[in-house]
């Protein structure tokens, strides 16, 4: 455990029937951005809440900061910061005196809270709001108030949950300089999202999709490993036209998804020449493009595309 800070082991959560993690395992090392992706009611936050103490696993257990989720919550939660999807701020005090607050409730020493408020508020880009009513404050600078907040007793690990929802692409980029800084003097960060942009910036990822785990390792493996041929691109003039005709052809083109105005289509592993031959098939039909080619496929592709192998394979 000396070089972890998390350690599941086939934790598993189940209200009735309904089975919302379904007994997954991976580890997270010392000073690790950790992504934990998938998309909404995949199982992501059940498995934050569990691992924070919150929320005792059916079965299984897990090790964070030291200690049992289910022997030792209370513990666990003294050594960790979590910041969750909805704001858990108190509106009408300011920035200053919400950060003191959650300082005190995580038992910092109070001659060092206003210490710990003047680095927080630096680190987080939040100087000159500390006398500003938090409910008068946009939701893009609550969510840095909120990560103020979690991170002010120093905690070893700190789970964000979604913690750049509906945030502008400049504030995102913004808080995850903050996350590498945290990262970098040696906090463990565990971070849900569905934004798959964001994923490159972590050092390892586990994907989740129907309440387990379908991919797990650096983002180069899950990537190089989930795609043994490249993922051609198309650019079509007519859309609709274009993507219902790839899809008629099944597996002699391969399968097929929409991002945005292109078409990214995943060839047979033993195609020959697949470029050549979508474009001859595409051709032939007077199926109109502006661009076709071979790519590197991005993470949406490779979540793309072992959602469709998972569900494939349930089917």
């Amino acid at each position: 455990m000396a070089d972890f800070s998390i350690i599941a082991e086939g934790i598993t959560k189940k209200y009735g029937d309904f089975t919302a993690v379904d007994g997954i395992s991976f580890s997270v090392k010392k000073g690790e951005i950790y992504g934990f992706l998938g998309a909404n009611g995949a199982g992501k936050t059940t498995t934050i809440k569990m691992l924070c103490g919150l929320l005792e696993p059916t079965s299984g257990d897990a090790e964070v900061a030291g200690y049992s989720v289910k022997k030792k919550p209370e513990e666990i939660k003294k050594r960790i910061g979590y910041m969750s999807q909805k704001f858990s701020l108190y509106n009408n005090l300011t920035v200053a005196e919400n950060i003191t607050f959650y300082a005190g409730i995580y038992g910092l020493d109070k001659k060092k809270i206003p210490v710990r408020l003047g680095e927080v508020v630096e680190k987080t880009g939040l100087s000159g709001f500390e006398d500003r009513v938090v409910k008068l404050i946009p939701s893009g600078i609550k969510q840095r108030i909120s990560l103020a907040c979690s991170m002010v007793h120093e905690p070893d690990v700190i789970f964000l949950d979604e913690p750049t929802a509906g945030v502008d692409p400049l504030l995102r980029r913004r808080f995850w300089g903050i996350i590498e800084e945290l990262s970098g003097a040696g906090t463990t960060l565990f971070v849900t999202t569905h934004y798959m942009d964001e994923v490159e910036q972590c050092h390892r990822i586990s994907l989740m999709h129907a309440a387990k785990i379908i991919k797990s390792g650096t983002v180069e493996e899950v990537r190089n490993t989930t795609f043994l041929v490249p993922v051609i691109e198309v650019r079509p003039v007519n859309l609709v036209e274009a993507y219902g005709f790839i899809r008629e052809m099944g597996r002699e083109a391969g399968s097929a998804s929409v991002h945005g105005a292109v078409i990214h289509v995943v060839p047979p592993a033993a195609a020959e020449k697949p470029v050549e031959r979508l474009r001859q098939a595409l051709d032939a039909k007077s199926v109109k493009y502006l661009n076709i080619g071979s790519i590197q496929p991005s993470m949406e592709d490779v979540f793309v595309e072992l959602v469709r192998r998972n569900e494939n394979a349930r089917d």
